[in-house]
């Protein structure tokens, strides 16, 4: 499991995590990488779960609070590549209606107005 945090360009960074998101140092990764990117000032945030395997209700915590962390600052957040079995976690939690997904880095990069 890897997270690795990457500024593109004014303001919007990716966070580009890989492997099962199950909890433990996994979670706490995908936290960190979370606080590294509000430390950075980057408003705009792609998290890329392309290469996500699955994620579970401490995962979906972690989105929870990024989501209110960056709202509370008027920033945004954009997922990408979220496959059917994290999408079906995204609409059970309706966290579908809150995050807006797309299929690639690029087209979640370019939402941002």
């Amino acid at each position: 499991m890897s997270v690795n945090l990457t500024t593109i360009k004014d303001g919007i960074g990716v966070l580009e995590i890989s492997g099962p998101l199950l909890g433990g140092d996994e979670i706490d990764a995908f936290r960190s990488g979370v606080h590294r990117a509000i430390a950075q000032n980057l408003s705009k945030l792609v998290i890329d779960v392309t290469e996500i395997t699955f994620i579970n209700s401490a995962a979906v915590g972690v989105l929870v609070s990024a989501l209110i962390s960056y709202s509370r600052r008027g920033w945004q957040i954009r997922l990408a590549g979220v496959n059917k079995a994290v999408y079906t976690i995204l609409k059970v939690t309706k966290l579908n209606l809150a995050l807006q997904s797309h299929d690639t880095r690029e087209e979640a990069v370019n939402s941002f107005v």
